[in-house]
């Protein structure tokens, strides 16, 4: 099977009608290119694919970027544009004389790069769409969503898949969302990340950081997969692999913005002033904190001490690419104050506060939602909630508290 984040399909058809530009960016092996061509291969027009992982290409783009789009007329799509990002400029140039909606189709996996070049040249003549690996529904053929807290959706969603107890849960965490793992092209999956975070340091970080050594940037990543789901902390990753903090803050950048990464940020507003300021830390797919922390299967994370984090950063990540893959940026924040009264989730949408729990239990209790009532001081109203656990069944504790199966996010 074929798997291709289709999520993203109507979004980019209807995209392509206004902009002269569409540039989807993310980390490698998320499928990019491949949904591109899927859609333009649904269109009535013919758009050739030039890639820049052909060196020849790649030179001549570099050369002589108006040579390069009079070779390859648009519309095209051009892969793996952060090869040569002279074209940026001739692309702006083309879309200022006229060219038309749907001229230009780009992908790339330095998206902290294109986006500061994109901004630059592009600003109003390009739409940006991050994408990230599969969430669960796309990989089980169901048409993803954005999460919400609406009873018909997890009706309708639960005849659509398959029950998950809290092994199937695992073995989805250790495998990873990665199209290419999911669709079997990749069966081993410690040689697919270990090739995976060497070309990520290779053609991506040693781009941007120079002659970085790899070792201790391989390192650095393991230290800060083994603080997924954690309050960041700087200066505890940077001891740990034996840099300064601010190298070790350039180098979290590095990854937040190439899409290994990403930060859930503390809610407060002026009612709410005794929260913390330090955002989470998160990792878009478990898969490659599972083999950056060295477990060797699912069943010895399940039983493992880091299985709670790992619960966590699942259900996160999966509720935050459900709006990412839709191109629609994430309302999460999550909650702490110095009291230690925590929130795993606060989804601010609608004029109202929707709270989560995530819990690796499969019998959840009224208790797990004590915390919940925070909320009530502030100066947004709190909206219904939810814990999102190993269940098997969609059900609610009360009208206020649903109970969410993490199989089905």
């Amino acid at each position: 099977m074929r798997y291709i984040n289709r999520t993203m399909e109507p979004l980019v058809h209807s995209i392509a009608e206004q902009f002269s530009v569409v540039l989807v960016t993310g980390p490698r092996q998320v499928g990019k290119s491949t949904m591109l061509e899927h859609v333009i291969t649904t269109r009535h027009e013919l758009i050739e694919v030039v890639t820049l992982d052909n060196l020849t290409e790649r030179q001549m783009a570099i050369d002589d970027p108006a040579m390069f789009f009079q070779i390859h007329k648009p519309p095209v799509l051009v892969d793996e544009v952060q090869y040569a990002p002279q074209l940026l400029g001739q692309i702006k140039l083309l879309v200022d004389q006229g060219a038309p909606a749907g001229s230009f189709w780009l992908t790339g996996s330095q998206q902290f790069k294109l986006m500061e070049l994109a901004g630059e040249s592009l600003a109003g003549r390009a739409a940006v769409l991050p994408l990230s690996s599969l969430t669960q529904a796309e990989a089980l053929g169901i048409t993803p969503v954005p999460f919400s807290l609406d009873i018909d959706l997890w009706k309708t969603r639960e005849k659509a898949a398959p029950p998950a107890d809290v092994t199937k849960l695992f073995e989805r965490m250790f495998r990873g969302a990665m199209p290419g793992i999911l669709s079997g092209k990749y069966d081993n999956l410690p040689v697919f990340y270990s090739s995976y975070i060497q070309t990520y340091i290779e053609r991506d970080v040693r781009r941007l950081l120079g002659n970085v050594d790899a070792l201790q940037y391989a390192s650095f990543m393991r230290a800060t997969a083994a603080r997924c789901s954690q309050m960041l902390n700087v200066a505890s990753i940077a001891e740990d692999v034996g840099i300064r903090p601010d190298k070790a803050k350039q180098w979290l950048s590095i990854l937040e913005k190439s899409g290994i990464i990403f930060y859930l940020h503390p809610y407060s507003n002026n009612q709410l002033k005794r929260t913390v300021k330090a955002p989470k830390l998160y990792f878009h797919d478990c898969g490659l904190v599972a083999h950056l922390t060295r477990w060797t299967s699912a069943k010895t994370l399940e039983a493992g001490a880091m299985s709670g984090a790992f619960m966590e950063n699942f259900v996160v990540s999966e509720i935050y690419k459900s709006y990412l893959n839709t191109g629609v940026e994430p309302p999460l924040y999550y909650y702490r104050d110095r009291n230690a009264k925590e929130i795993d989730i606060v989804i601010e949408t609608d004029g109202k506060l929707h709270p989560i729990e995530i819990k690796k239990t499969a019998t959840p209790t009224r208790s797990m939602t004590r915390s919940f009532g925070v909320l009530d001081k502030g100066s947004i109203p709190r909206g219904r909630g939810a814990i999102v656990c190993a269940v098997e069944k969609f059900s609610a504790l009360d009208s206020d508290t649903l109970v969410i199966p993490a199989g089905l996010i």
